[in-house]
């Protein structure tokens, strides 16, 4: 079925059972295996009530396409989408600066996949995209995003210049990608409560979205490359971000 896929290895399990345990369909775990990583998932499965499979690896393989399952598959129904409401509520609730990524009409799975993986690991709170002309969570995307679509709430909105200034309104500065402009992200102050804004492949920012950006930076890049991917373009600002914010951080 679309609206189902698998996600496999401890960590990604682990993370599922912590956050997300009523999506989870089916268990698959190694019936060789018997280390306590794996006991400990065993028993947060067992506490939900689920039956579980035992299979050999050649079958676990199989189940999982060759991925690094780590002795432990489940196969889940695809993670919630949140809606403009939800991410006011969030807002509204959290203590401390705001770290969110938009990502404006990114069509491409591999590459919202390959954004969630890096929001998360560099602690971004939630994904900001549009309703229309943007990939929506699918099994792809959370393949890529290796647990990440679990974990990381992603907020669909109808109208994202509305959302840029409600973000704007509460004290959120927006920084937009841009390889037009001259200021690097190396210049700009991205420390604080920051919405990062990406554009889509190959296109980039609309000129709409740059207009309702606080400012818009660049990655110096040698003359040899044109663009980066958006993913690693992403992955770049962002932990310019994190690493902004260390700084500001030791000196306070």
């Amino acid at each position: 079925m679309a609206d189902i896929h698998t996600v496999y290895g401890i960590h990604s399990v682990q993370a599922l059972l912590n956050g997300g345990a009523e999506r989870i369909i089916n268990v698959w775990l190694d019936g060789q295996r018997n280390d306590e990583k794996l006991q400990d998932i065993k028993k947060g499965i067992n506490n939900l009530g689920l039956r579980i499979e035992y299979a050999d690896k050649k079958t676990l393989e199989k189940i999982s396409n060759g991925g690094n399952h780590q002795g432990v598959i489940v196969s889940v129904k695809l993670p919630q989408e949140f809606t403009e409401e939800a991410l006011k509520k969030s807002l509204k609730n959290k203590e401390g600066n705001a770290f969110y990524l938009v990502l404006d009409q990114v069509t491409d799975p591999h590459n919202l996949g390959a954004c969630l993986r890096t929001a998360l690991a560099a602690g971004v709170q939630g994904i900001i995209v549009p309703k229309d002309n943007a990939c929506r969570l699918n099994a792809t995307v959370c393949k890529v995003a290796s647990g990440a679509a679990e974990i990381l709430p992603v907020y669909r909105v109808t109208n994202l210049v509305r959302t840029l200034k409600w973000l704007k309104a509460e004290g959120v500065w927006l920084t937009g990608a841009a390889g037009e402009v001259e200021q690097t992200i190396y210049d700009a102050d991205l420390s604080g409560s920051v919405a990062i804004v990406m554009g889509a492949e190959g296109r980039g920012l609309r000129q709409l979205t740059q207009q309702h950006c606080d400012q818009l930076v660049k990655i110096p890049m040698s003359e040899k490359v044109e663009s980066l991917n958006v993913s690693v373009a992403t992955g770049v600002i962002l932990y310019e971000v994190v690493r902004q914010n260390a700084i500001k951080s030791q000196h306070t």
